[in-house]
């Protein structure tokens, strides 16, 4: 086996660990996984297989249209999913796709996640959009790769870049992250959960809260991310 895919697998078994250590998922309810375009290679978690008994050897490995070529176990049945973001989005190396409690009943409620603090603003330029339900046909027809037609019609309805806004709720099912590397998909997924639950709170406390200010958002997003940004020190994964 090439050492590139040695190392991705461990890559994407590390941060499928991850997800239960962060309160992201319960029991199977989760998974990640890691695109080389110039291998042509994708590598995920085996669908439905408990996370103590993943390991680096048993993720699977497709080629770009989601057809295994290593493994013997199936891969996750988000794939289509994946693959369809991996498609669209060249600038994307990672996708994550959880039911974290918070960020689910934002996706329930159809409703995006606002904008309202600076811990958002550090990571998504902007609300984390919530992508409109699956039609019947679309579900009956291929739901999975459906689900990723959807996620990437709602970037271009909006006229979002994906890596300014790395994450997204679909309606009625969840949250998608993605990264330039698996550990910081797994990142943006952790708080994306985070703003939810801070989200809530905050519109309990106050249910006419308006959302903060664009400068505030241009400001703390701008410090972390861009030509002139200044937090943190060189080689910073996130």
């Amino acid at each position: 086996m090439p050492k590139d895919l040695q190392e991705m697998r461990q890559r994407v078994y590390e941060a499928n660990l991850s997800l239960p250590a962060h309160g992201l998922v319960k029991f199977t309810w989760g998974n990640v996984s890691e695109v080389c375009r110039e291998l042509g290679r994708i590598v995920i978690k085996p669908s439905g297989v408990d996370y103590d008994k993943l390991t680096p050897e048993n993720m699977v490995v497709t080629d770009l249209d989601g057809r295994v070529v290593e493994g013997n176990l199936n891969p996750s049945s988000d794939l289509a999913t994946h693959v369809a973001l991996y498609k669209a989005w060249p600038d994307i190396h990672a996708v994550v796709h959880t039911h974290s409690t918070e960020a689910v009943g934002w996706a329930q409620a159809g409703r995006d996640i606002p904008f309202y603090g600076t811990t958002h603003a550090d990571y998504f330029y902007g609300p984390v959009p919530c992508a409109r339900s699956l039609t019947k046909e679309e579900v009956d027809s291929a739901y999975e790769k459906e689900t990723g037609s959807v996620i990437i019609e709602e970037f271009e309805r909006r006229g979002l870049d994906p890596v300014a806004v790395p994450g997204i709720v679909v309606r009625n099912h969840g949250p998608f992250t993605w990264g330039k590397n698996p550990a910081q998909a797994v990142y943006h997924s952790v708080v994306l959960e985070e703003v939810a639950r801070m989200n809530r709170y905050t519109e309990q406390i106050n249910p006419r809260v308006e959302t903060a200010p664009q400068y505030i958002l241009d400001k703390h997003y701008l410090r972390k991310h861009g030509p002139n940004a200044y937090y943190g020190q060189k080689g910073d994964a996130h």
